[in-house]
């Protein structure tokens, strides 16, 4: 099989291009792999004629405000309402959507009091149409695959990408080719997979060989690459600062914290940040900062050893298995936002994310494991100082709570760490447990056990 160009016509537009991260070198095409064929370094998608931007601002956001009364399918996406700020289609047809973004921005009024910081707020990505905040890039990445004629797109995944790349390209009459890590990923994002009809296979390995793999095979075969690795994921997933401002009335918060796995998302979501600072939609820049799992730390490693320099890899290893990533590939993009916008990165145990993911539950929420790390490194950055306690704050939550239910169930029954060299230390999390409770079918015995929770 011989691969296609990711640019092939229908693709390309003129108002975009392609620009090495590194060298700066910039092209009208990308090679299959999405890399610079000059250094080798990742690519990312840039606007020429915003150098001459003459959009009134004013009307740009009324524009976008006018669209969500609109029934076109293209204006119900909450990605393609903002494709002023999105490279260009031809027609409004040959987009890939299943009307993802518009997710909800929530307040948090108990996790609020647990953090002492009052004004604290969660943009919910989990509630796109598969789950999780990957559908904000891939409508955008299925559509100009399918543009450049591909037939199979493919993507090595913890979960979360194959559930996404899966339903686009079966709503787009695409064919999905999944690589993931045999036993690593939850049962519930592989089903979905398997349901929109993908071709999944489990490899021996970890997510950083399945990419390794997935890299080699879109060099030999007419397959296109739906990895965050792929500029236009990222250029979809940016959309979610965007709606996060519009629904903040364009006054940005003082910080958002966002997960960090293979860094794509953190990366868009900085590179949005910084486009609408230079377009005049905002005045000011949030701090944008990144949380890890402690046993998949590479960036955190990469930044306090290296200063940022060259990537510390990582063994990873953490039942927040949407970051468990040791060789993330948009570590430079990462960095460059961090630096950019003076945030911070930390790291968190899994006891203080299993705590995290129970608190934001109890706000009548739920997350998947990955997210609740928002709320455990923010706790560390209210202790730091980084944050304080009369600042803004906005979590960006990834992932539903039906994304991994054995984790939640396995907490709440407290077999989340047996075993583990921290079962002693989540004992203090009994408070938080609620364990199914077995009763014989009777009315007393029911209310008896009402009495009992009254009492707690």
């Amino acid at each position: 099989m011989s691969p296609l160009p990711t640019t092939a016509p229908g693709a390309r537009t003129t108002d975009f291009r392609f620009r090495c991260i590194a060298c700066g070198d910039e092209r009208e095409t990308a090679s299959q792999d999405f890399r610079c064929a000059h250094c080798g370094d990742l690519l990312e998608i840039t606007y020429p004629l915003w150098k001459n931007f003459s959009r009134d601002i004013a009307q740009l956001k009324s524009l976008w405000r006018e669209r969500k009364l609109s029934q076109s399918p293209i204006d119900l996406s909450g990605v393609w309402r903002f494709r002023d700020l999105l490279p260009a289609l031809a027609n409004d047809d040959q987009a890939i959507t299943l009307r993802e973004g518009n997710t909800p921005l929530y307040e948090l009024p108990q996790c609020a009091r647990i953090t002492g910081v009052p004004r604290l707020l969660a943009k919910h990505q989990g509630l796109n149409p598969t789950g999780s905040f990957k559908d904000a890039g891939m409508t955008v990445a299925a559509t100009f695959a399918r543009l450049a004629g591909f037939r199979w797109v493919a993507c090595a995944s913890t979960g979360n990408t194959s559930a996404s790349m899966a339903a686009y390209a079966a709503r787009g009459g695409l064919r999905s080719l999944v690589l993931v890590p045999e036993g690593q990923i939850s049962w519930s994002k592989l089903s979905q997979a398997l349901d929109y009809g993908a071709v999944t296979c489990q490899l021996r390995t970890d997510f950083d060989g399945c990419l390794r793999l997935l890299q080699e095979l879109v060099r030999r075969a007419p397959v296109y690459q739906l990895n965050s690795i792929n500029p236009f994921r990222l250029e979809g997933q940016k959309t979610l600062a965007l709606e996060l401002l519009e629904q903040l009335d364009w006054s940005p918060p003082d910080h958002i914290i966002v997960p960090g796995g293979n860094l794509g998302n953190s990366s868009a979501i900085g590179k949005a940040l910084l486009e609408m600072r230079d377009l005049g939609l905002i005045s000011r820049l949030p701090k944008l900062s990144v949380i890890q799992a402690a046993g998949a730390n590479a960036l955190l490693r990469t930044l306090r050893e290296t200063a940022g320099k060259s990537l510390i890899s990582v063994q990873a290893e953490t039942r927040a298995t949407a970051i468990r990533i040791g060789n993330p590939a948009s570590w430079k993009k990462a960095v460059h936002v961090l630096e950019a916008t003076g945030g911070a990165c930390e790291q968190v145990t899994e006891i203080e994310i299993a705590q995290a993911k129970a608190e934001i539950g109890a706000e009548g929420i739920g997350c998947e494991p990955a997210s609740a790390v928002t709320l455990a490194g923010l706790k560390k950055l209210v202790k730091q100082e980084f944050v304080k306690r009369e600042e803004s704050v906005v979590l960006v939550l990834t992932g539903n709570l039906l994304k991994d239910p054995d984790f939640t169930m396995d907490f709440h029954r407290g077999d989340l760490f047996k075993g583990a060299p921290g079962e002693n230390a989540s004992a203090a999390l009994d408070q938080l447990r609620r364990p199914p409770i077995i009763l014989d079918a009777t009315l007393d015995a029911v209310i008896r056990t009402l009495e009992q929770a009254e009492k707690s």
